[in-house]
C-alpha cells in the first residue's frame, strides 16, 4: 500500500505514578514521531493512544482498549510502538495483543527490541521475559521482608510520610534517621478535633462545620474539610504516639462501582485493591503523641456508638436510578434529596435528582454547578421505559450473534490454543535444563534460578490456560442463546410489563452504564450497545453505546422543563 494511503497509529505507556506526573511518555511520543516522519507519514490526534500510569501487567487498559476497538474496526493500518514492553510486561500478553492485531490486518513497528524472526530469537526473547518476571517478584519479596525488619526495629523510614499535625522528616534531613516532627499550629487542630468527638461527643458533621467556621484550612488549603479526612484523622493511632505500619495490603481487585468517581478513570491504574488489615498484622513504631491514650480511647468509644446507631437507620436503595444519575455540566453525581412535607402541601411526598455540584456547602459556600434539578418519579418511568423497550428487541441480538458466529476464529479458544503450545515449549525447555545440569553443563548456581524461573512461568501459564478453557466454557454456553431468542422474547414481553421495583432495579444495574443530565435533555449511555458495530468512534471503546435517543423521554422532559 502507497504511503500516502497508510492511516497511522501509535500507543504509549508508563506504568509509574510519578513518571505521569513527570512527564516521560512525552519522551516515547517524540521519539514515535521522529519516526513516522522519517518515514514520510503523518499520525491523526485521533490515532493516538496513550495510557498515562498504567501497570504493565494488565490489559485492560483505555489507551489499549480503543486502539484494538480501532484496529477491530478498520481504521488503522501501521501502529508505531516504543518497546514490546509497552504492550505489556508479561510475553504471553505480547504475543496475545500482536496476533490479534496482525489478525485485523494492522502492523507493528517497534522502534527498539523488535521481536525476532526465527525460532531461536523468539526463545530467547521468551526465555529474557522469564527472568525478568523472576527478578521483579524477588526484588519486591527483597523490599517487603527489609521494610518489616525495618518497622519491628521502630524505624520510621518504613512509613514515608506522615498525617497532618506532623511534618515527615526524611533520613538524608534527619542525619541518616527519619523522625516525625510536630507542627504547633496544625497539633493544635488535631487536639480540638479530639476534644470535640471524646469529650463534647460532637458528630463528624458538627466537626466540618466548626473547623469551617473557625476558618481552618487544610493541608492542601481548602475551606471545606471532607468528612472521610476527620474519621481517617480520629482513627489514626499515630497521635497517640504509635503509627502504624502495614495497616493495609494488596488483595484482589474488588468489584468496580456502578460507575467511577469523577476525575477517575474506568479501569484502575493497579490491579489491586487496598485491604485492611487487622491489628494483629501491624507493626506499631513510636512517635511524639499528641493525644492521650484515655481520650484517644473515648473517641473511639464515641465513633463506635454513632456507628451502631447509624444502623437502625433504614438503608439501601432508594431510588431505581440511585447511583447512575450523572450531571452533564459538571461531572459530579446526583443524588436523591426528598422534599419537606410542607413542601409537598399535603400531596404524595417526591424527590428530586440533585446535582452534588450545586450545593454550596459542600465547596465552601460557593456552588459549582446551576444544573436544574429532576423528578425522580419522572426520570425512573422514563428511563425504565426506555429499558423495556431496548429488551423487547431481541431480532437485533440475534442478528449480531449469527454475524459474530460467522466471523473468523477469535476470542478464547484461540487464545487457549496457543497457551497450550507455550505450554509444551516451555516443558520441553525444563526438560533441556534438567539434561544440562544431569550432563554437567550448567552450575548448580545457574541452575536453581533459571529452573525456578521456568516453574514459576510455568505455573502462571498453566492457572492464565484454566482461565481462558473456563471463558471458552461460558462463550459456548452463549452461542446456545440463539436458539432461545423466540422464548427469550416471550418472557420479555410477559414477565417485563408490570415487574416489583428490586427487579427492575436490577435490570437496569445490569444494562444501564449512566444517566447524563443536561439542562434540556437527557442521556441514557447502555452497558452494551444495541449495534456495536455500526459505528467507528474516534475515542472511546466500542463496547458502550455512546446514547439513545428516545422520544418518549424526550417529550417527558420537555413537559417537565416548561412547567
Amino acid at each position: 500500500m502507497p504511503n500516502d494511503d497508510l492511516r497511522v497509529g501509535n500507543y504509549a505507556r508508563v506504568s509509574g505514578d510519578k513518571q505521569a506526573k513527570d512527564g516521560t511518555i512525552a519522551s516515547q511520543l517524540e521519539a514515535i514521531r521522529e519516526r513516522v516522519a522519517s518515514d514520510g507519514l503523518e499520525c491523526a490526534p485521533e490515532l493516538c493512544f496513550v495510557d498515562d500510569g498504567y501497570s504493565g501487567d494488565i490489559l485492560v487498559r483505555p489507551g489499549l482498549e480503543r486502539l484494538r476497538d480501532q484496529a477491530a474496526a478498520g481504521v488503522i493500518d501501521r501502529v508505531y510502538i516504543l518497546d514490546p514492553d509497552r504492550i505489556s510486561r508479561k510475553y504471553a500478553y505480547q504475543v496475545l495483543i500482536l496476533e490479534e492485531l496482525t489478525r485485523c490486518g494492522v502492523e507493528v513497528v517497534f522502534l527498539r527490541n523488535p521481536p525476532g524472526r526465527g525460532p531461536e530469537e523468539n526463545l530467547l526473547l521468551q526465555v529474557q521475559g522469564m527472568i525478568a518476571e523472576y527478578e521483579r517478584a524477588k526484588i519486591m519479596e527483597r523490599c517487603r521482608r527489609g521494610k518489616q525488619y525495618a518497622a519491628r526495629h521502630g524505624s520510621v523510614n518504613v512509613l514515608s510520610g506522615a498525617p497532618y499535625g506532623y511534618r515527615y522528616v526524611s533520613k538524608h534531613e534527619g542525619g541518616g534517621a527519619a523522625r516525625y516532627q510536630v507542627v504547633a499550629d496544625e497539633a493544635r487542630v488535631v487536639r480540638k478535633i479530639f476534644e470535640w468527638v471524646g469529650q463534647e461527643r460532637c458528630s463528624i458533621g458538627e466537626v466540618c462545620r466548626r473547623l469551617q467556621r473557625d476558618g481552618v484550612p487544610t493541608r492542601t488549603g481548602k475551606s471545606a474539610w471532607d468528612r472521610s479526612v476527620i474519621w481517617s484523622h480520629l482513627k489514626n493511632p499515630a497521635y497517640k504516639g504509635t503509627a502504624g505500619f502495614g495497616k493495609t495490603r494488596s488483595g484482589a481487585v474488588k468489584p468496580q462501582r456502578l460507575r467511577p468517581q469523577r476525575g477517575r478513570p474506568e479501569q484502575p491504574r493497579r490491579p489491586i485493591s487496598r485491604v485492611d488489615t487487622s491489628s494483629e498484622d501491624q507493626t506499631l513504631i513510636a512517635v511524639p503523641g499528641l493525644v492521650s491514650e484515655q481520650l484517644f480511647g473515648a473517641v473511639q468509644a464515641q465513633l463506635e456508638e454513632n456507628r451502631q446507631r447509624r444502623r437502625d437507620r433504614p438503608r439501601g436503595g432508594r431510588y431505581l436510578l440511585q447511583g447512575l444519575v450523572v450531571c452533564k455540566r459538571c461531572g459530579y453525581g446526583c443524588y436523591g434529596k426528598p422534599v419537606s412535607r410542607a413542601s409537598a402541601k399535603g400531596k404524595v411526598a417526591y424527590a428530586y435528582y440533585r446535582c452534588t455540584g450545586s450545593d454550596a456547602y459542600r465547596f465552601g459556600g460557593q456552588r459549582l454547578c446551576w444544573n436544574k434539578q429532576l423528578r425522580t418519579d419522572v426520570l425512573d418511568a422514563a428511563v425504565w421505559e426506555d429499558v423495556r423497550h431496548l429488551l423487547s428487541e431481541p431480532e437485533r441480538v440475534r442478528a449480531e450473534y449469527e454475524r459474530r458466529l460467522q466471523g473468523p476464529e477469535t476470542g478464547p479458544e484461540r487464545e487457549v490454543k496457543h497457551l497450550n503450545k507455550m505450554i509444551e515449549n516451555l516443558k520441553k525447555m525444563i526438560s533441556r535444563l534438567i539434561d544440562a545440569y544431569g550432563d554437567g553443563l550448567l552450575d548448580k548456581s545457574e541452575f536453581e534460578p533459571r529452573i525456578l524461573a521456568a516453574r514459576e512461568r510455568l505455573a502462571k501459564l498453566e492457572d492464565e490456560c484454566r482461565q481462558r478453557i473456563d471463558e471458552a466454557n461460558q462463550e459456548v454456553e452463549l452461542r446456545l442463546v440463539i436458539g432461545q431468542l423466540e422464548e427469550f422474547a416471550k418472557r420479555v414481553s410477559q414477565e417485563l410489563q408490570e415487574p416489583d421495583w428490586d427487579t427492575r432495579r436490577e435490570v437496569v444495574r445490569a444494562l444501564v452504564k449512566k444517566v447524563e443530565i443536561d439542562e434540556q435533555e437527557v442521556r441514557i449511555v447502555y452497558r452494551v450497545s444495541p449495534s456495536p458495530f455500526e459505528g467507528c468512534p474516534q475515542q472511546g471503546s466500542l463496547q458502550h453505546c455512546w446514547g439513545r435517543d428516545h422520544t418518549a423521554l424526550g417529550r417527558t422532559l420537555r413537559d417537565y422543563a416548561s412547567q
